[in-house]
């Protein structure tokens, strides 16, 4: 059987560049050699695709080649490229593509844009579940919508903010207190995140969020434990067991995510039956709700004087090295990593193939006027 040629897309402009270089080497050194051919795609800083084979030969510059994807759906070809400039000779076609970016200009929408009018099958949400995945107002706004509990929160513009800052903190503080935390709308691991105690603290954290992001957000802080769920499918989507965060900071910031190993991941969490079943009930009922596909790890908060369980967010390209809590709850629940792999690639395929099935054209004969009497 012909092994299949799977794009493994990394890198990107985007503040969490590194951490998907980390996830885009774990993946690719654990798929089925005998199954899969794994093409690494790395899109550097300035935006460049590269290829180069393998990971190693990606990182000499005399082994690696510039390449872009054209947005011709009869093709499914890398073509080279050579200052920007198109070459005529297509590179072998891809099966699939495995898309293994944080952040913006990756995760938001934008590479599955560019993968749809090339006709490519790919792991993961499309444009609108990927876009809603990351924007963390508009996320809100579909899980309020279905009717899941979300953290108070208020939302801004830059510009509006900085037309009158006093008038916004004034309102944060009248509506959501201290302390609370201070957010841009399309970031993940807690990138320019900041939990601000007073006045001070929360205007520095606006002005933080405002360097990467036209749209802010300030949360209220809820003191609770954080758990965590991996979802996994199309169209019947099946969610893992129940883990839990012990950060090993005030709270699980970037540092805590990536750098500070004291921070503790418990599988699974240490709640009773019935509320971890409503947890993996809700996480479903929020990856639906941003019409996600293929994978999403869903945060919540639990409320440790009530116990009410509250969503936080939905990422729909969780990190993905093998200690990472998306690939590590599938794992206790049953999913070797290298079988998830497997299973991800065989739900983009099979996604692809419901959607060839929608007519893209009209007859043209039916646009033409009735004249018969």
């Amino acid at each position: 059987m012909r092994r299949l040629r799977i794009g493994v897309l990394f890198g990107g402009r985007s503040t969490e560049h590194e951490v998907s270089i980390l996830s885009a080497q774990s993946i690719i050194a654990a798929m089925d050699p005998d199954r899969f051919e794994p093409v690494p795609l790395y899109i550097d800083k300035a935006g460049r695709w590269l290829i180069g084979g393998s990971l190693k030969r990606l990182s000499d510059d005399t082994a690696r080649k510039y390449v872009y994807l054209p947005p011709d759906p009869t093709q499914r070809s890398l073509v080279p490229a050579q200052d920007g400039i198109g070459g005529n000779a297509s590179l072998p076609p891809l099966d699939a593509v495995f898309p293994v970016f944080h952040g913006l200009n990756g995760e938001d929408g934008t590479i599955q844009g560019v993968l749809e009018l090339a006709n490519i099958p790919y792991v993961g949400a499309g444009v609108l579940g990927s876009a809603l995945g990351l924007d963390k107002i508009y996320m809100k706004r579909a899980f309020a919508a279905v009717g899941l509990p979300i953290v108070d929160y208020l939302s801004i513009t830059r510009r509006q903010y900085e037309q009158d800052p006093g008038a916004f903190v004034a309102l944060i503080e009248a509506r959501l207190g201290y302390p609370c935390f201070t957010k841009f709308a399309n970031s993940g691991s807690s990138v320019g995140t900041t939990k601000a105690h007073d006045r001070a603290e929360l205007i520095e954290g606006l002005r933080l969020a405002g360097t990467f992001d036209r749209k802010l957000l300030v949360e209220r802080a809820v003191d609770a434990r954080e758990l965590e769920v991996s979802v996994l499918g199309n169209d019947e989507p099946q969610a893992s067991v129940v883990g839990e965060v012990v950060p090993a900071h005030e709270f699980y910031d970037y540092e805590a995510k990536y750098l500070d190993e004291g921070s503790r991941l418990l599988i699974p969490a240490p709640i009773d039956a019935a509320a971890a079943e409503g947890v993996r009930s809700m996480a479903i009922k929020a990856f639906v709700a941003v019409d996600a596909a293929g994978m999403a790890r869903v945060d919540f908060f639990m409320e440790r004087s009530s116990g009410r369980i509250i969503v936080n967010e939905l990422n729909t390209i969780p990190g993905f090295t093998r200690i990472s809590m998306y690939p590590k709850l599938w794992e206790a629940s049953g999913l070797s990593y290298a079988r998830l792999i497997e299973r991800l690639v065989d739900l983009a395929i099979e996604r692809f193939n419901d959607k060839q099935r929608s007519q893209t054209a009209i007859d043209s004969r039916l646009l033409e006027p009735d004249t018969k009497e």
